[in-house]
């Protein structure tokens, strides 16, 4: 028997015929059999460290005393996700804690057979334990990292420093100011401001009938080329999580139901120190292959992209997909996404699709559920398809890692950091796409939760748009002047139409009461004005029926009469993030997950929508 064959004899309590499969199966995954025992066997990883460390006659501990300190300079941040040696002191004693893969505990073992001095110094931990004791004394650097690497990468694209008090006002006064001129605009000083109402709400609706027009065909999915396990490389999953101990099952078994060999899963749940029910929910489900526990230190800003850079220098895979506690993937999203990037190694980023599987439940449910048809199902992939900028969702967004780690991660203080990376990414000039592959989520239920969510996205937008205008020149060079006018009239059309609808909304009422129904003006300007309107409104309109359709839930198309009071509801929305946007710019309006009576798992709510039938990708 090999000495590979008889520690895997130790570990496992295999004969040598099924060691050998064992280890035969692992070099054809291209995976350390240590992690093939736990993925595929189910054995704990501090039983396998246990039993490899007395078969190499080693020394074995739990855990590592908390009196240990280091003896050399601090581990690298970049260095944190693979590190597997601490050289520590304990007591008066230098201690190197190591927790080797297979070959390397072949290899000490051979060592220490050679010099028996070196067994009393080496002591064999769970590597988990390895990456807890490095996440505890490198609290303070991690933090900076979290809240200073995209300053330092690019310090004219940050909200934290391109937003001063003063920027901000003069942007919500500058609002308003426009605002104002718009409902002008019949009355007075026509000539001038009816053509700048057309150019805020008549080129965005182009945008939308363009992308309604340029829809590829349906063609049947192709799947054909998906890569095979022993090719798909490490895959980190990232989680935030915060006061939802409630929804750790859920996703927990969302997880589990993905096709993707597990040894190559790196799934981490960032969870804040402050959430201790969470963090003990996330603990029962840490003996699962892949899952591993990042708690962040409670530190302003409180903010999801915070967390995320926080628990990204952990991170192992050779891309990264973040998702939220409500998120429901189809299991095939992972092996789709690393097959596109593999094809297409241009592309930085593939936007996953959002679709709101909790359509039927109420009104406000059914009309979220539009929306999201329409942006994620067509505007998005138009945008891609066009190479034009493209805002990305908050979750399902799919990263190369070495690029993520180049634009500098997340913004900690955009609380719409997915927006703002998607245009930090075509600034670098990295490609995104998105794929059909679609992800479930919970549209919020009460007008409450809904409103809370929405000001969060309006004043993150406004956000973004503040911090990459604040040198124009600057972004027209990084973009080009195709992709520099593209953003300005998309994003003026994202800020701008959900107020001005409100106000047009409020002032026809109070028109109507008063004077009754108002007969059009017959010269140029009027029909420019009429024009303009029937544009904007019919383009919205459209895009919600079409994603409708194409998801197969045309049985929501007759909510689309309350469209204009959804829409008003935008527009208060977004006076309130205005004002927040000013008193309180970092502030992030948790949304409140689990409220759905919705029972959710990838395949009862496929079953609610139609099958994917556009293609392996649109790009």
């Amino acid at each position: 028997m090999s000495e590979a064959d008889a520690l895997v004899a130790a570990i496992t309590g295999c004969d040598t015929a099924e060691s050998l499969n064992l280890l035969a199966h692992a070099d054809a995954l291209g995976v350390d059999p240590l992690v093939l025992m736990r993925a595929r066997l189910w054995l704990d990883e501090t039983l396998i460290a246990e039993r490899a460390a007395n078969w190499a006659g080693l020394a074995f501990a739990p855990a590592i005393p908390e009196t240990a300190r280091f003896t050399t300079r601090d581990v690298p941040l970049e260095a944190l996700a693979e590190a597997r040696t601490l050289r520590l002191v304990l007591i008066d004693r230098e201690v190197l804690f190591v927790s080797p893969d297979f070959r390397q505990f072949l290899a000490l073992a051979q060592h220490i057979a050679d010099n028996q001095t070196m067994r009393r110094h080496i002591c064999v931990v769970p590597l988990s334990e390895i990456r807890r004791f490095l996440a505890r004394r490198n609290q303070k650097r991690l933090l900076d990292f979290s809240r200073q690497n995209l300053a330092q990468k690019w310090p004219f694209a940050t909200a934290h420093l391109d937003l001063g008090f003063a920027t901000r006002l003069g942007f919500v006064v500058g609002l308003v100011f426009l605002l104002a001129a718009a409902v002008l605009a019949p009355f007075e000083a026509r000539p001038f401001l009816v053509p700048g109402l057309f150019f805020i709400l008549v080129l965005p609706a182009w945008f939308r009938i363009a992308a309604i027009i340029d829809e590829p065909n349906p063609t049947d999915a192709d799947r054909n080329s998906l890569v095979g396990d022993a090719e798909l490389p490490v895959y980190s999953v990232l989680v935030p999580l915060r006061d939802e101990a409630h929804m750790v099952s859920q996703i927990v078994r969302a997880l589990r139901q993905l096709d993707y060999p597990g040894e190559k899963l790196d799934v981490k749940f960032v969870v804040e120190a402050d959430s201790p029910m969470t963090v003990a929910a996330v603990k029962r489900h840490l003996a699962q292959t892949g899952f591993e526990l990042v708690t962040v230190p409670r530190a302003a800003p409180l903010t999801k992209p915070k967390a995320l850079n926080y628990a990204l220098p952990f991170t192992r895979g050779a891309f990264v997909v973040v998702y939220d506690a409500e998120d429901v993937p189809e299991p095939d999203q992972l092996r789709r996404t690393a097959s596109l990037f593999a094809r297409r190694p241009d592309i930085g980023c593939i936007q996953a699709e959002l679709v709101a599987d909790n359509a039927d439940e109420t009104v406000l449910t059914a009309l979220f559920a539009s929306e999201y048809s329409g942006q994620f199902g067509i505007m998005l992939p138009g945008l891609a398809r066009w190479g034009f900028p493209m805002p990305l969702g908050g979750t399902s967004n799919h990263f190369r890692r070495d690029v993520l780690m180049e634009i500098g991660g997340w913004d900690a203080f955009n609380v719409t950091e997915d927006a703002d990376l998607g245009l930090r990414l075509a600034r670098c000039r990295k490609r995104s796409a998105t794929l059909t592959s679609r992800t479930y989520e919970e549209a919020p239920v009460t007008v409450s939760a809904w409103f809370r969510q929405r000001t969060r996205w309006m004043k993150g937008w406004m956000q973004t748009f503040l911090v990459h205008n604040r040198h124009p020149l600057t972004l027209w060079r990084d973009l080009g002047a195709v992709n520099f006018l593209a953003l300005e009239i998309y994003m003026i059309g994202m800020i701008f139409t959900p107020p001005l609808h409100t106000v047009y909304f409020a002032a026809s009422f109070v028109r109507f009461a008063l004077y009754g129904v108002a007969t059009p003006g017959t010269d140029a300007l009027s029909f420019v004005e009429l024009f303009t309107l029937t544009s904007g409104y019919l383009a919205a309109i459209l895009l919600s029926i079409f994603g409708l359709i194409r998801l197969g839930q045309g049985r929501l198309i007759k909510f689309q009469i309350l469209l204009p009071f959804y829409w008003a509801l935008m527009g208060l929305a977004s006076f309130r993030a205005g004002y927040e946007l000013i008193r309180f710019p970092y502030f992030w309006q948790k949304t409140t997950h689990g409220m759905s009576q919705t029972v959710r798992s990838p395949q009862q709510v496929a079953a609610e929508v139609a099958p994917d039938q556009t293609g392996f990708e649109v790009t």
